[in-house]
């Protein structure tokens, strides 16, 4: 048995305990960022904000407690990217040796250009504590995890031990993990789709057929590996789970949040008021679009979707216009 603490009471955050004391066998914590809202799932016995229709059990612990993470073996960081680095500052102080950090945000840092396990490991920094800390990512929407539906992620730790007991303290009936040690293109993989993901709700919003869906979900896992193997990923990993599966996904599902939002750009909706009406759920793709730019102008790799959508999210381009801009660019090999 093991003490695990997700930290973070979104609908991932909320489905992953759900899944890991469905696993049985671990003491679970679930932590919000306040206590004001940690008490409102436990009042209500459920997190009717971000997943509602989910009964918590009384075993998982639901807390707002930051000194809770003490307790914990394995820690479950699924706090969005904008929100990590300021959690981590309040969280680090409370960490100890010997645990073991699990970060499932999908996500980029803004400013730094870090992935959410260096963002990690950074605050970590601060405390002078170095823990293993390893990235999940995969094709997984948390309503379908929260209802037990089979789903298969990946795990990516540097220590292939350490992945390993990830892998068998996590896997259940209905959530089966890979292993990797390519840390960097699982994460990049899971973050940059979102980007990818955003693009394919605007064709779709702007009345585009399966031609160009396809079209738009091949070259943007071209674009996410350029950028993942310049940055020190792994070609093939882009491949699997947490490249090709997470984008067909994301790109493809009606539950992703990213792909709504392009959907109503596409229709000629504005930003704020798109993102208001998620009900404070987190678009990360939004956000990620402009620091994977960032990333990708600090390596000289080229993203011309990225950049479409930088110019729809930032200054309001027209989508249609975008789209005809890629489809005109100069003729190229295939790569």
């Amino acid at each position: 048995m093991s003490r695990i603490i997700v930290l973070g009471s979104g609908a991932w955050g909320t489905a992953i305990a759900l899944s890991l004391h469905r696993r049985g066998g671990h003491t679970v914590s679930l932590w919000a960022h306040s206590p004001e809202f940690a008490q409102e799932i436990i009042d209500a016995g459920e997190n009717t904000l971000f997943l509602p229709g989910f009964p918590l059990p009384a075993e998982i612990v639901v807390t707002g407690d930051n000194a809770a993470v003490a307790d914990a073996e394995i820690v479950v960081s699924v706090v969005p990217s904008e929100f990590l680095r300021s959690t981590m500052a309040r969280l680090g102080p409370h960490l100890r040796a010997g645990q073991i950090v699990v970060s499932a945000t999908k996500g980029v840092e803004n400013g730094t250009f870090l992935r959410m396990t260096e963002v990690i490991a950074s605050c970590l920094a601060q405390t002078s504590l170095s823990l293993p800390i390893g990235a999940f990512s995969g094709p997984s929407f948390a309503l379908e995890v929260a209802q037990g539906q089979p789903t298969a992620v990946t795990v990516a730790f540097d220590d292939p031990a350490i992945a390993a007991r990830i892998q068998t303290e996590f896997s259940s009936e209905s959530l089966r993990l890979y292993t990797s040690t390519d840390v960097i293109g699982v994460e990049l993989g899971g973050a940059l789709k979102n980007v990818i993901a955003i693009a394919a709700g605007v064709a779709s919003g702007v009345g585009l057929g399966y031609n160009s869906a396809a079209g738009l979900i091949t070259r943007g896992i071209a674009e996410i590996t350029r950028l993942a193997v310049a940055c020190g990923g792994r070609r093939e990993t882009l491949a699997g789970l947490s490249g090709v599966g997470d984008l067909v996904l994301t790109c493809t599902g009606s539950l992703s949040r990213n792909r709504t939002v392009g959907q109503e750009l596409g229709r000629g909706r504005k930003l704020p008021e798109i993102l208001a009406g998620l009900g404070g759920k987190v678009a990360e793709g939004v956000l990620t679009t402009r620091a994977a730019l960032g990333l990708a102008r600090q390596h000289g790799i080229e993203m011309p979707i990225a950049e479409q959508m930088e110019l729809i999210l930032d200054e309001g381009k027209d989508p249609r216009e975008a789209i005809k801009e890629l489809m005109l660019r100069p003729g190229k090999d295939e790569q």
